[in-house]
Parts: C-alpha cells; structure tokens; sequence
C-alpha cells in the first residue's frame, strides 16, 4: 500500500495553533453577502428581488447551467440588495445582500431524518443538486456534475480527502473526529452511485485521532478502507492522492473519472449525507481561523455569506500587541492574499490565517537570481521543471511553456517556491502564465466564432 507520492515539501505544520479545538457554532448577526459565483462554473441567477423576505436554507439564486450550483440563503431576514461587493479577491462581483434579523429561523421541509433504504442513484444526485453543493476542498466544482461521470462503472475508488495537508488548517481533522458515522454514512451514498468502486479514506498520519474515529466508523463495513498517509505537502493534492491510491498519473486534460476515480473531500461528503438524509442544503461549513495574530485559534462551523471580519471579533480579535501584517484566505501554500476582512465566507472557505509577519515580503527582500540548484525539480510532485518554466515566462515563449514544458499542468501548490533557495516567486509566475495562456486561447476562440 502507497502512503505517498514523489517530491513534495515539509513545512512547519503550524497545526498545534488549533488542533485540539473543538467545532464551534458561529451565529452572525451582521449583514450576510452571498456571491452569486462560488463556483467553477457559470453563475447562479438570482431568484429573489430586494426587500423579499428569506428563510435558513432557502434558495436564493438557482444553477444558471449544467456546470452551476444553486446559493442558498444561511440566514433569516430580508433582501437588502442585489449589487456588486467586493470578494475577499479583491474583484468586485454580483452578490445578493441579505439584513440579518438574527433569528435564523429555517425555511419547513428539512432537517427531519428520511429513510434512505432504496434511493436511486438519480434521487441522489438529484438532492445533492437541490442541496447547491460543490467542492469544500477549495475548487469549488459543483459536486451533482462530478458524482455524474459518463461512465460509472469505470470508477472503480471513490477517495474521501481528510490529507488537510496546509499548513495551519484543522477544521477537516475535529470534523472527522466529530462526525466520522456521519462522513462514512455519506460515503455509502456515493457508493449507490458507483457499484464497482472502493471507498479510501485518506488521512495524513499527524492526525492519530481522526484516523482512529474513522476506523471505528467503518468497522465492518465491505468495500472500505482507511488509508493513512505520510504528512507531506501537498499530500492532498487530487493528483497526489490519486497517484497513492490507484497509482496513476494523469494530464490536466483528463477527469479524475476518467482514470477510474471520484476524489471529494470530506466536508462535501458530511455535506452529500445530509442533504440525501436530511434534505439540508448547503449553507454553513467547517472553518478554521488561525495564526499568530489571532487571540484564541479555533474551528467553527461557519454560515456562508457571513463577514471574516465579524468572524475574528467573535472568537475574541487579535491578540494583545499583535500586530496584523498579512491576512489569508486559506493557509500559507495556497492561500490568497486578503487586502481586508470585511468580505463575505464563501462555500468553499476553509480558513482565515492571520499572520503577523509575511512571509512573501521576506522573501522578495532576500531574492537573488536562480542558483541552478535544481530542487525545485525535486519537489515538483508533477515532476515538471519549474527553473525551465520561469525562463519561458521571462522569455514570453509561451508556446514552450505550454508545449514543451506542460506549464498548464502546474497545480499552483507551491512547493517550488517554498523551497527555492533563490527565494523567486515561481509559483506566482507560473500562475500568470497560465492566465496569459488562456487569456489567449479565449481569445482566439472567440475569434473564430
């Protein structure tokens, strides 16, 4: 049995910040801002219009398209606006803005236990569709799309990701300790959908406890396994992990499915079992809020469309003398830059990491020219050439980039940069490659229309 994959980094996990806290309630009483795109995908149109009052868990902008996701409502009160808010990337987009009563009073038709002895394979995928879920692992791809390949009989795991291998990040780590059944029971739902798959349950090593709850969980059980892995970044990497369990490796023009696998992390999979069991859509999700800035570390189950900012005051602000220098939406590898913390949680949210110093600034302060070392090749878990590829971006040969060198296929997870000696921000450029590329291929595409 594989525990890892080739290349990769060891950060400092940073994981002791929070790891032992429990999931925490948080009830925002702020405004609540719900973009209308959290999702790969087109965006949903809005359903309702200002002043129209809404329910916890009704749905307030539907899928405008096959690669969509309904936006459902996490809080009661009224419509206050349909209008253009800045997102925690800075980019301003259409957002529906909902007055907070504070009473969280739920729409009727969910939350009771339904039987689920006999559901068809549609009837799921149909819930999991009503439910507006998509990825909780960071992507954000609507999940009724991805548990609906061509062919379902040739996927043959259905892999959970608990890795959580970012640094800092816990909350997927205290959601299997507390809901591992729950998770499991999920599990068995997608497995109606794929007759000759295995279940794989994948865990990073460092999380003893959680490994154990899902063990206990899937006692018994055919077609399961637990499968812990070594604590390398970026050990949760979908290629990554479909490498340690089918030991294939794949182009970023192919699916996950169509190697014979359907990768979900383990929020969205707590996520799929309670909207087929309990036909609860998707309007809050597991959060951490960390770093060394932040008074008490913790992970809390979020309302979605609720302030970061509102977030932070509730579990006690920054710490006494502490000074914010970097705010983060995720942990230090793949998270994005914040410029404030006045925006909107989003589905697929997973952290808020507040530093007080920033480790990019550092770094472009000590940068020197490329020391031909060769260890960004090393790390590579795609096995790319990561030098090579900077070269061509500083020679705008972006045909080599693309062709020559599979720039495209780059994951964006940093590890090169992490541990570059030079301390060159490659996998910023390499993002701004991939950007100009396809910047240019929708260019000539429309072109030729």
């Amino acid at each position: 049995m594989r525990r890892t994959f080739r290349g990769g980094v060891h950060p400092a996990d940073h994981k002791a910040l929070s790891r032992e806290a429990k999931l925490r309630e948080f009830a925002a009483t702020g405004e609540m801002v719900y973009p209308l795109s959290q999702h790969i995908g087109k965006p949903a149109k809005a359903i309702v219009k200002k002043n129209d009052p809404v329910l916890v868990g009704q749905r307030i902008a539907e899928a405008d398209g096959f690669v969509s996701a309904h936006v459902i409502c996490s809080c009661s009160g009224k419509v206050k606006a349909i209008e253009k808010r800045r997102l925690l990337s800075g980019a301003m987009q259409d957002c529906i803005v909902v007055e907070n009563d504070g009473q969280y009073t739920k729409m009727e038709g969910f939350g009771q236990r339904e039987d689920t002895y006999g559901i068809t394979p549609a009837e799921i995928l149909d819930r999991v569709a009503d439910a507006g879920i998509i990825g909780l692992g960071g992507a954000g791809f609507p999940t009724r799309v991805k548990l609906a390949p061509k062919d379902p009989m040739g996927v043959n795991y259905v892999i959970a990701n608990g890795a959580e291998c970012e640094p800092y990040l816990t909350c997927n780590d205290q959601l299997m300790r507390d809901k591992a059944p729950e998770i499991v029971e999920g599990l068995e739902l997608m497995l109606k959908l794929f007759p000759r798959a295995e279940a794989v349950i994948c865990i990073e090593d460092n999380k003893p406890e959680a490994i154990a709850a899902m063990r206990e969980a899937v006692r018994g059980k055919q077609r399961f396994r637990v499968q812990p892995l070594v604590a390398k970044y970026p050990q949760g990497g979908e290629k990554s992990l479909i490498k340690v369990v089918a030991g294939i490796d794949y182009p970023a023009s192919m699916l996950p499915a169509d190697v014979g696998c359907i990768v979900e992390n383990v929020g969205t999979v707590y996520a799929i079992q309670r909207a087929v069991c309990y036909r609860e859509p998707l309007y809050s999700h597991v959060l951490t809020l960390t770093g060394e800035a932040v008074k008490n570390p913790g992970n809390f189950i979020v309302p979605d469309g609720a302030s970061f900012a509102e977030l932070v005051e509730f579990a006690g602000g920054l710490k006494e003398g502490a000074t914010l220098k970097k705010a983060l939406a995720g942990g230090p590898m793949m998270g994005i830059a914040m410029p404030s913390l006045n925006v909107p949680i989003q589905k697929s949210s997973n952290g808020l990491t507040l530093l007080t110093e920033d480790p990019a600034e550092a770094a472009e302060a000590e940068m020197t020219a490329c020391l031909h070392c060769g260890r960004c090749t090393t790390v590579c878990p795609l096995g790319l050439m990561p030098q090579l590829m900077a070269d061509a971006f500083a020679a705008n040969d972006y045909d080599r980039f693309e062709k020559k060198l599979y720039g495209l296929e780059c994951m964006q997870c940093g590890s090169c940069t992490y541990i570059c000696p030079a301390r060159r921000p490659l996998t910023q450029t390499f993002k701004q490659a991939k950007a100009e590329i396809l910047a240019r291929k929708r260019a000539e595409a429309g072109g030729k229309k």
